[in-house]
């Protein structure tokens, strides 16, 4: 699993092809690094309604998988997104956001941790 954040460039059209397959590209711009990257994401099938939530411009984070494969003596990479969000949502992933001073508690101590009935000294070797 891989996460970037940005904002939205580009929405396209969902394309459908004759075996069934739909898909439906879309584009952010990442200003993480000091040169700004466009990265192109695609969605399948049933998530391609996700992004009718979304409007240019806006920031989001999306997670994805890289899928690669080859095809007449050609590789390719794809940014399969199987999550889009908006920044800053209540949904924001743990690594990214910090911990809160609400709901942090004191940290336990090993008497809390440890019953001491749980533990045979009996060595099995």
């Amino acid at each position: 699993m891989y996460e970037a954040s940005g904002k939205l460039k580009w929405i396209g059209a969902a394309q459908s092809f004759a075996s069934g397959f739909t898909k439906r590209e879309f584009v952010i711009t990442t200003a993480a690094d000091k040169y700004p990257q466009d990265l192109k994401f695609e969605v399948v099938k049933d998530k391609c309604s996700m992004l009718d939530a979304f409007e240019l411009e806006q920031d989001v984070a999306v997670s994805f998988d890289i899928r690669g494969n080859e095809y007449n003596g050609k590789y390719y990479v794809n940014l399969a997104c199987w999550k889009i969000q908006g920044a800053g949502t209540a949904s924001e992933s743990p690594r990214r956001a910090g911990p809160s001073s609400a709901t942090s508690s004191a940290e336990p101590s090993i008497a809390d941790l440890r019953d001491d009935g749980d533990f045979d000294d009996d060595v099995p070797f």
